[in-house]
């Protein structure tokens, strides 16, 4: 464990005028809180808090972080209070303490309306000092780091929580280093097997080949010489999951990646920059469409850097990124570069992004968000986003998410231009509504008075502005009959438990759910957004299995599995008691309970080690189990509350329905029924089938839903 001098070593080497009373005190006074108390692999608790100091250090954070490192779980794990460490070490660090404690006291990995209700917390959290997040991060780091000891089951939750959370936040934040170790050790947790074999392949590689990056460091550093540009060059191979994404995104075998090879080159001043690009580009041939230039236009986050793909030695493909030292300090530190110090006094980088301005950037696209589900996808899409620089007509530039479309870039402009928009013509020339934008593109808009947006849009674009902007639209348009379709629906699910939908029990929905009317409820269930069993199960719980009381029946109604598995039901086939079901099993996951005639299992041939023989346990199982039916009915008046109700009269709960396909005279929709087994599911669809206005009516089973 690092002691009190050696950490103070570490402050001091970039902050010769560290308060070293404060920190001094500060890991005194944790290191007594927690003593007793130990971590899951046996060593002292205090070994911990002690660790994420040290890696705060390395960021060259001031005194009230690393203090506030030391300190972070003394008021959530001992008898330490906010107003004993206000007094010991003032209300910057007690403040800092209490806000870190929240952060961890968030269930970040729960259900989706949850978790969107959590990330409103963190960001307010987050606003109030961002330092708060640099804490959790580093927490977060190295809990990773030794996550070993811990339980399987807590393992995987803590990787997920990890990679769907922590790594592209400290990501958006400018912490790309962290973010990349972040997702390989997930990685190494949820998919061992994926991990392992991208090490091996890269040391067949290394044998065949040889260790190249010395060679192509050696090559760039000769034509640097040659040009008379000073500059370090740094290279590395790209981590594993790095690798493994792109094998995935681009359904490539390693053998045929390319771009496994990254380099740094770090120079003097900006005008170097450009001087070592232009001398790579002459050595090497560039690779089109591979080339970014992050100085010219800066990411949100502060970080700049010219980013370019050549065929180097041998064909291989190697990214290149070209920064100055200024610029590296934040693409290395993100945001945390505000806080840097050097030499006793906070770091005075010019491309170091406000903190203030920068979270202002992140947030103003979430004030709009009408609910939950909204807030969630503008927090995702803005985290995950790599930016593309697009042009209006005048000149302007709109920032917009790697995959955005020309009715993204109108929506980006105004609601009312996104609206009207008819067609959009880039760099001149007229394209398609769906076309994807690319870096350098001017983009002119064509609106036309009187449109309206198009329910298809919702799948071609790519910013939470546009999909909630359009949302709201086309609830508007067809509120009126989105009302009288969730209507019937209500009633359907309602009288599934002997209750009736009335006015007053819409209305104490409404309030649950931050809802102005129980309309509005009707409207959410009838537009798919919510389904009618969820509002019952809001109103009723004691009478409506949860969803964790139907993953526990589920468990207990499949014999065969592995002491303490559990598993899942793979939805390309949704096998449903009464049919013949086989297991396949993950890595670190419960085993897929497939139907034995799924399509989905040729995918498993060569790999009998990992099929499981299960069948269903006998007697009444529990009507959970969904199925998704494709049901085409005449467009008459009725006709599908009549298809509800004897659907319902089965007692075969409808958990969510679709329009797929709208014509005059027919319509096409997709509906997820609740039901006990293989009999009951015949029954449901055998009622359906015989009413005179249903055209035709099959199950379901969708490959590209495989797991």
């Amino acid at each position: 464990m690092i002691d009190a001098d050696d950490l103070l070593s570490l402050v001091k080497n970039y902050n010769p005028k560290t308060n070293e009373a404060l920190l001094r005190g500060a890991y005194a006074y944790a290191k007594a809180m927690h003593e007793g108390q130990t971590r899951h692999s046996g060593e002292p608790y205090f070994t911990h808090p002690v660790a994420v100091a040290a890696i705060l250090t390395e960021q060259r954070l001031d005194d009230a972080t690393i203090a506030t490192a030391l300190l972070h779980d003394t008021i959530e794990d001992t008898k330490g209070t906010y107003s004993e460490i206000a007094q010991k070490f003032g209300r910057d660090v007690a403040e800092l303490v209490d806000g870190v404690t929240k952060l961890t006291n968030l269930e970040l990995s729960s259900r989706e309306t949850k978790q969107a209700e959590n990330f409103r917390k963190l960001f307010m959290a987050m606003s109030k000092d961002l330092r708060v997040i640099l804490v959790k991060l580093a927490d977060r780091l190295h809990n990773m780091r030794t996550i070993r000891h811990m339980p399987p089951e807590k393992q995987a939750k803590k990787a997920h929580e990890t990679m769907d959370i922590y790594a592209p936040l400290a990501g958006r934040m400018g912490m790309q280093w962290m973010r990349e170790e972040l997702e390989d050790l997930a990685f190494r947790v949820l998919n061992p097997e994926a991990r392992a074999s991208i090490i091996r392949r890269f040391i067949t590689l290394q044998k065949e080949t040889g260790d190249v990056i010395p060679k192509i460091t050696e090559d760039i550093e000769h034509i640097l010489d040659k040009h008379g540009v000073k500059a370090d060059v740094f290279g590395r191979a790209k981590k594993p999951f790095s690798i493994w994404r792109k094998m995935q995104e681009k359904q490539l075998a390693f053998s045929r990646l390319s771009d496994i090879y990254g380099f740094r080159v770090i120079t003097e001043t900006e005008d170097d920059c450009y001087r070592v690009l232009g001398a790579i580009h002459q050595r090497w041939r560039a690779v089109p469409t591979r080339f970014k230039d992050y100085i010219s236009q800066p990411k949100s986050n502060g970080y700049r850097s010219i980013h370019t793909t050549v065929s180097g030695r041998d064909g291989k493909r190697v990214e290149v990124q070209i920064r100055t030292r200024q610029m590296h300090e934040v693409a290395e530190a993100g945001v945390a570069a505000h806080w840097s110090y050097r030499d006793g006094v906070r770091a005075k980088n010019p491309f170091a992004v406000d903190p203030a301005k920068w979270l202002e950037s992140l947030t103003e696209r979430f004030e709009n968000a009408e609910d939950h589900d909204e807030f969630l996808e503008h927090v995702k899409l803005e985290m995950y986003s790599d930016q593309v620089f697009c042009f209006t007509p005048k000149g302007d530039v709109v920032k917009l998410p790697k995959g955005a479309t020309p009715i993204d870039f109108a929506y980006s402009i105004h609601t009312r231009i996104g609206h009207s928009c008819v067609g959009a013509k880039v760099d001149g020339l007229r394209v398609p509504l769906w076309t994807r934008l690319k870096n350098g593109q001017s983009v002119e808009i064509i609106t036309a008075e009187g449109q309206t947006p198009q329910a298809t849009w919702l799948d071609i674009v790519a910013t939470g502005r546009a999909k909630a902007a359009i949302r709201r639209n086309l609830r508007e348009v067809d509120r009126e009959r989105y009302i009288k379709l969730g209507r019937e629906l209500a009633r359907v699910a309602f009288e599934q438990v002997d209750k009736r939908a009335t006015e007053k029990a819409l209305m104490t929905a409404a309030k649950a759910l931050n809802l102005a009317t129980g309309d509005e409820v009707l409207a959410r269930i009838g537009s798919a957004e919510l389904s009618g069993r969820q509002v019952v199960s809001m109103l009723y719980p004691e009478l409506v299995n949860d969803d964790i009381g139907g993953e526990i029946e589920e468990r207990r109604a499949v014999i065969g599995l592995p002491p303490g598995a559990e598993t899942r039901r793979a939805q390309c086939c949704q096998p449903v008691p009464g049919e013949r079901i086989v297991g396949i099993t993950y890595p670190g996951k419960g085993p897929v309970v497939h139907a034995i005639d799924c399509e989905a299992l040729a995918d498993f041939d060569d790999t009998p080690q990992r099929w499981i023989d299960l069948h269903w346990t006998e007697g009444r199982h529990a009507p959970t189990h969904n199925v998704t039916l494709d049901v085409t009915l005449s467009n008459q008046k009725g006709t599908l509350g009549r298809i509800c109700t004897l659907i319902g009269e089965q007692n075969a709960n409808i958990s969510d329905l679709h329009f797929i396909d709208r014509k005059p005279d027919f319509y096409r929709i997709l509906v997820d029924v609740d039901v006990r087994d293989a009999e009951h599911l015949h029954a449901a669809m055998m009622a359906v089938e015989a009413d005179s206005d249903v055209a035709s009516m099959h199950r379901v089973r969708d490959l590209d839903r495989r797991p």
